[in-house]
């Protein structure tokens, strides 16, 4: 949408000198069809129209102020351009290609000729030589010639500020129009619903407490966020509903209020996203309240021939995910609480997707409105669409948090430490290596959920010199992962983590 309103205030920006006040009228026209379009959205509210609408009013202001400008510019600067420029407003090309002079308008501001004072005199007078005024006509030749390069820069300088203050003044707008909306109040005052079975805690042994190794529990102000947001979805629980339509046989919408009649579960889950690199913290662990997917599908009654869920979020943006990944018993939930607390609004408040064993971007989505029960042959998704896979399971992976690349390290023991992961199939080994060494196995923290990931250390008897410390998991499958290094692209990222130290 940026590069469309970058274009539009360019067009404008010309249009407005030769056709006043078309420019003006274009910015106001693309301003009021962002409004509606924004206003036809689902769920919208008035305020959404605010960013289109400050946008196009700041961007007519600007562009009226820079016209202004241009054309107080001495009539040497516009005439110097003469004919034989195609981009100059005087040339005969111009005038033919826009019907006339611009500056000549109706109503138009004509700029005032400037006279040569001291040439037009002695010429009047007669007393010039010949050497005099061709020593003036070339002196005016160039300083016109200077004039109409500073009128070109000053064109396009007006044209690029145009389109900066139409897109600034946009994001300004979708900011406080955001701010409009701001439901921090009301999820400050949410009370959460307690979970109808056991409670998820974190037994005794599951935390290693190493300095340098991530926390079991990922805070939620530092627990990563991936979206395509550029102003954060501000929903209203009170406003929020669950629509689940499609290839059912009966449609299903669902309140706040509604789901507060339901029980409710409690789990350790980790998400991880799919662009995570090899030893990336685009991956967290939380503990997540909310109601199973499966429940909520099976009363829309799913017809046997689909198998996708198409989500879509508050913001327009829909994952993927295998309906039969999110029925097979697994604690998939749409989720409200995080860690004790209403879901952050970064987070999706007030409810979004978490779906253990699958990345975030075919499942995790954020200000959920709707589950559209489809087929992955009949839909695609936001990022599927631009060549990631369709089914996304998480690959067994690890990471050493701790020694950090580069460190610099004393002789001695040294703990190597870091967590591994293979959601719903659990980690059942990691192994570290020192160089070229034999794979030592790592011991591992206490595993309450194969849903989260799981804390390991070695401990290290190091040796002076340079070291490269390697690491590997084995999921609850028997499989290790694999040593080959892809890229995250299409379905995550593959290989094994390593750090290089200095000791001594």
């Amino acid at each position: 949408m940026g590069v469309v309103a970058v274009l539009v205030a360019a067009v404008a920006g010309l249009i407005e000198r030769v056709r006043w006040p078309a420019g003006s009228v274009l910015l106001g026209v693309f301003g009021a069809v962002s409004a509606i379009a924004a206003l036809t959205r689902p769920h919208s509210a008035w305020t959404w129209a605010l960013p289109s609408m400050i946008g196009a009013t700041v961007g007519i202001m600007v562009l009226r102020g820079l016209i202004r400008r241009i054309e107080e510019l001495p009539a040497t600067s516009v005439a110097a351009t003469g004919a034989g420029d195609p981009l100059s407003v005087q040339s005969p090309s111009f005038r033919h290609t826009f019907g006339r002079d611009p500056l000549l308008r109706g109503g138009g501001f004509r700029p005032k000729a400037r006279r040569n004072d001291e040439g037009a005199r002695r010429n009047d007078e007669g007393g010039g030589s010949a050497a005099d005024g061709g020593t003036a006509t070339a002196s005016s030749a160039s300083a016109s010639e200077g004039d109409s390069r500073f009128d070109r820069r000053r064109v396009v300088r007006a044209i690029g500020t145009v389109g900066a203050v139409a897109v600034g003044a946009g994001l300004v707008g979708r900011w406080l129009g955001a701010q409009a909306r701001d439901v921090s109040g009301e999820r400050a005052e949410v009370r959460l619903p307690p979970p109808s079975g056991p409670v998820a805690e974190v037994e005794p042994g599951t935390e290693l407490r190493i300095p340098g190794l991530a926390s079991y529990l990922t805070p939620n102000t530092n627990f990563y966020r991936i979206d395509t947001a550029l102003v954060l979805p501000q929903v209203s629980k009170e406003e929020w509903s669950l629509r689940i339509h499609g290839m059912v046989d009966r449609e299903v919408r669902l309140t706040y209020a509604d789901l507060a009649a339901r029980p409710a579960i409690e789990r350790l889950i980790t998400l991880a996203c799919v662009s995570n690199p090899i030893g990336g913290d685009l991956i967290g662990n939380a503990r997540w309240l909310g109601y199973r997917l499966d429940e909520l599908l099976a009363e829309a009654g799913p017809h046997p021939d689909a198998d996708m869920v198409l989500s879509r979020s508050r913001d327009g943006w829909t994952a993927g995910s295998p309906l039969a990944v999110l029925t097979d018993g697994r604690d998939a939930m749409l989720a409200v609480g995080m860690n004790g607390e209403p879901l952050p609004v970064r987070h999706g408040y007030p409810a979004r997707l978490v779906v253990p064993g699958l990345y975030g971007y075919v499942s995790a989505t954020k200000w959920v409105t709707e589950l559209e029960i489809t087929r992955f042959d009949r839909a695609q998704a936001y990022w599927t669409k631009r060549g990631w896979s369709e089914y996304g399971p998480i690959k067994t992976g690890t990471r050493i948090d701790t020694p950090r690349q580069r460190a610099r390290l004393e002789t001695g023991r040294i703990a190597v430490a870091g967590v591994a992961w293979a959601q719903h199939r659990g980690i059942r080994g990691v192994e570290v290596r020192i160089d070229s060494g034999e794979w030592q196995p790592a011991r591992l923290a206490a595993e309450p959920t194969v849903d989260s990931w799981r804390q390991w250390v070695l401990d290290w008897d190091a040796t002076a010199g340079e070291h490269t410390i390697t690491a590997r998991a084995t999921d609850g499958t028997g499989a290790t992962q694999t040593a080959e290094r892809r890229d995250v692209v299409p379905d995550g990222a593959t290989g094994y983590p390593s750090v290089t130290v200095r000791v001594g």
